[in-house]
């Protein structure tokens, strides 16, 4: 997934940049709401804005992003007031986190908002590529080269969870929470079974990579 990061300070930026790599995020960077405008051209997945830039309002920043850009805005500021909460969301912010923040959290939200997002982004398909794989969510079909996979219940729903974003790694807890619907740690062994059971039938081993002490993610 490819963010645009709208921040001033070259520290905080610089952070949040290392984080979201180890992530397995693409960014750009935007010091000032002028660059941020320019910077909609490059097709972000989605906006990280700060509200304090030193060229323009950041609530006007948004409402002007806003009118640009259907992709999902997550407002990452330090103003921790419910009115400022609320008027960034009526101007057409998805999310609004408050400085300091929890990594996992941030993560969290950045991937929840892409998915709200994505009817309104692509109302019209419903089947998600990477490579030579592609995934129908509204059938559950899968092909491979065009050739069908037959896949169990849970083998495809980690595989269209993946499908999503190929690219961008999910964490074992967000794909425990997703797929199975528990945090339990004991639940990792099974995933790590679906996952070698992904690759065989799939029959691409380095389709789905695993990302050593985090998660998981798809080849694009």
């Amino acid at each position: 997934m490819f963010l645009l990061i709208v921040e001033d300070d070259d520290r905080v930026a610089s952070a949040l940049t290392a984080v979201l790599d180890r992530h397995g995020f693409d960014t750009d960077r935007a010091r000032s709401g002028a660059q941020a405008l320019e910077a909609l051209s490059g097709d972000p997945d989605l906006v990280l804005l700060d509200l304090g830039l030193p060229d323009t309002d950041g609530f006007e920043l948004c409402r002007q992003i806003r009118q640009r850009f259907a992709g999902p805005i997550l407002i990452v500021t330090a103003r921790t007031d419910t009115r400022a909460r609320i008027h960034g969301l009526n101007l057409g912010a998805d999310d609004y986190v408050v400085k300091p923040y929890d990594v996992g959290e941030l993560i969290a939200r950045i991937h929840a908002v892409a998915r709200r997002s994505e009817p309104r982004r692509n109302p019209v398909t419903r089947t998600r590529r990477a490579g030579p794989i592609s995934v129908d969510v509204d059938t559950r079909e899968v092909t491979v080269d065009e050739v069908p996979v037959q896949l169990t219940r849970k083998e495809f729903d980690l595989l269209a969870m993946l499908a999503r974003q190929p690219g961008v790694v999910f964490t074992r807890e967000q794909i425990l929470s997703e797929v199975w619907s528990t945090h339990w740690q004991g639940s990792q062994r099974t995933l790590e079974v679906h996952v070698a059971s992904l690759r065989a039938k799939l029959g691409i081993p380095d389709a789905v990579q695993t990302v050593r002490g985090v998660g998981y993610r798809l080849r694009p």
